[in-house]
Formats: structure tokens, C-alpha cells, sequence
């Protein structure tokens, strides 16, 4: 298991815990919280252990939780992008894949997939897009539109822990 190249979670108090991984899933720093309080700290040390931790807390959580962290996610290409009103992480994460390189055209298809899934299902497509390029992202837009809304609830929460993983790497 790879360990934290930043710093060492079992060193850290309460506080500065949920501090230092409160954004870990986008605006949710309960998981953070929740994963302290699970513990054991020493195993925390390595990514894997505290990836583990922190996903099983987000699967354990109620509906009304999970849904509130998957809105919690800004919509791929949307207007919070566009404004430049992302967290640190999401810039980095969309602008990794390419989507601030979109063309009108695919900004509008962005937009379009984004109204139809959130009418859809309730909540914004969530993908974990690192490694992935605007045409992939859009791709699997047009496919998982397709899907029954438990499949696709289930895929957002999936996404949302390997999201994490991806943040948890950078530390």
C-alpha cells in the first residue's frame, strides 16, 4: 500500500483531520469526520486504508447523505466552471480532461446531457474524469443517460469514491 507523500493522517488531531480531508468528497466533510471516529489511525498512514475507511462511510450513509454529497458536485462543463467557481480540486480535475478546451458546440452538448440526466435522475452525472478525455466524458454521458435510476445512483457513488482515491493520490 502507497503511503501519504504530504503528510501523516496519524498524526494528526481531530481537527486538523477533517481539515486537511474535508474536501476529499466535494463539500462533505463528514466523511472525514466519520472515517476519524472509525479509525484505527496508524492504518491511515496509507492511501488504500483510508480510502477503504473513508468509502465504506459513504456507502453506510443514508440516502438523504449520499444524495446530498452527489448534489454537491458541480455539473461537467457547467456554469460553475465556466465562472471559475470550482473547488480547488474540480478545476483541476475538469481542466485535466480537457473540458475548458470544449467547443461551442460541445459546450452546448454539455449543457444538454446535464439538463436531460439532472431531469432524468435528480442529481448531476458524476465521473471520476481523470485519465479521461471531453469526447470520453461525453460519450459515457450518452450512454449512462440510458440507465434505470438505482443503476445510475449506484454508478454516482462509485464515481464519487474513485474521485476521492484520485484526491487521496495527491496528498
Amino acid at each position: 500500500m502507497s503511503r501519504f507523500k504530504t503528510l501523516k493522517p496519524s498524526s494528526l488531531d481531530r481537527a486538523a483531520f477533517v481539515e486537511v480531508f474535508a474536501d476529499i468528497y466535494e463539500h462533505s466533510p463528514w466523511v472525514a469526520e466519520q472515517a476519524y471516529q472509525r479509525g484505527p489511525l496508524a492504518e491511515f498512514d496509507h492511501i488504500g486504508a483510508l480510502h477503504a475507511c473513508m468509502s465504506q462511510v459513504l456507502l453506510e450513509a443514508n440516502h438523504a447523505a449520499q444524495l446530498a454529497l452527489i448534489n454537491a458536485h458541480p455539473d461537467l462543463a457547467g456554469k460553475a466552471a465556466i465562472r471559475g467557481q470550482l473547488t480547488k480540486a474540480s478545476s483541476s480535475e475538469q481542466a485535466g480532461a480537457g473540458i475548458q478546451h470544449c467547443t461551442a458546440e460541445e459546450f452546448q452538448r454539455f449543457n444538454e446531457l446535464n439538463a436531460a440526466y439532472k431531469a432524468r435522475f435528480g442529481f448531476p452525472f458524476i465521473k471520476a474524469v481523470k485519465g479521461s478525455n471531453r469526447q470520453q466524458i461525453l460519450a459515457a454521458f450518452e450512454t449512462r443517460i440510458h440507465h434505470s435510476a438505482a443503476s445510475e445512483f449506484s454508478c454516482a457513488l462509485a464515481e464519487i469514491n474513485q474521485i476521492a482515491l484520485f484526491r487521496l493520490e495527491q496528498l
